[in-house]
């Protein structure tokens, strides 16, 4: 377990080796952390990365040709030693690769590599899945980066905005004990603005699908954003830990997620499941501040 860090004239960011997750992003000029910083109180990691899976299964549990697997939510990624592959000035990659030990929860050969690329104010996150087997490999793979909210000392989260793309509406697939229940909730939006209200996130995430948005920011009191993050992924989540009132909030661009509460099918019947027939899946995201 190792602390990496890349820097240019805006931004500075750390890596931890351990789940490849980013720690820190600050800005250059006056010093100022936009990560949260991982409090185990509210919640104690600060980006995991979600691999082979995004969410829960249901019953814990997963099948794959006939034989079931056990994961934990999020899939085990986040919480293995990768390796560092490639370190320049501005930008800097880890690899790991699939064991003895991931092929007994998971049974398909893969590399999973992230990359983090700074350019002015914006870090863009890379993922890179290769299929290192004969056979198509079925996966999901997400960002969970939490921001700090609040940023401003003397202000209140209540105080600040998510603002979206999207500019009438979202549409949220509800969640129950941690799987999608069937049922959908309905933000209307002014002028794209959603207000962070001190319940919007006591029934878990806003899980919204089928590319509704592929931009979020945080904005502070006076209507201007600190922090967007913009993807190209076709759901992504919004969340912060219910009824907790804690000072950070997660914009999360997925490729997939959890089952819904009826699922009985096979893995590769998960929506939103990524097929990897052969060679290289790639996908990012972006993170600037303002």
């Amino acid at each position: 377990m190792a602390l990496f860090q890349i820097s240019n004239e805006k931004i500075t960011i750390q890596v931890d080796s351990m789940g490849a997750e980013l720690k820190s992003l600050k800005s250059v000029p006056d010093n100022r952390e936009y990560m949260w910083h991982g409090d185990p109180a509210y919640w104690g990691r600060t980006s995991p990365v979600l691999f082979p899976i995004v969410g829960g299964l249901k019953d814990g549990q997963y099948r794959v040709d006939g034989t079931s697997y056990s994961m934990g939510q999020h899939g085990f990624a986040r919480d293995r030693e990768f390796q560092l592959k490639s370190q320049v000035a501005s930008e800097i990659w880890f690899s790991l690769s699939s064991d003895e030990e991931t092929l007994k929860k998971y049974p398909y050969p893969f590399q999973l590599e992230i990359g983090y690329e700074l350019t002015g104010r914006t870090v863009t996150v890379k993922w890179r899945v290769t299929n290192q087997g004969e056979t198509p490999v079925w996966f999901s793979i997400g960002g969970h980066p939490g921001f700090l909210c609040p940023i401003d000392p003397g202000t209140d989260q209540t105080q600040y905005r998510l603002s979206f793309d999207a500019k009438e509406k979202i549409v949220a697939s509800c969640i129950a004990g941690g799987l999608v229940s069937g049922e959908k909730k309905t933000y209307p939006l002014r002028n794209g603005v959603l207000p962070i209200t001190e319940d919007l996130f006591d029934e878990d995430a806003l899980v919204i699908e089928g590319d509704q948005a592929h931009s979020v920011s945080l904005e502070r009191p006076d209507g201007k954003p600190y922090l967007t993050v913009d993807f190209d992924a076709p759901l992504f989540g919004v969340w912060s830990p219910p009824k907790k009132k804690a000072p950070f909030i997660c914009i999360e661009p997925w490729y997939g997620r959890c089952d819904r509460l009826d699922f009985a099918g096979d893995f590769k019947e998960r929506e939103w499941v990524q097929e990897l027939a052969e060679g290289t899946f790639e996908a990012s995201y972006r993170i600037t501040i303002a």
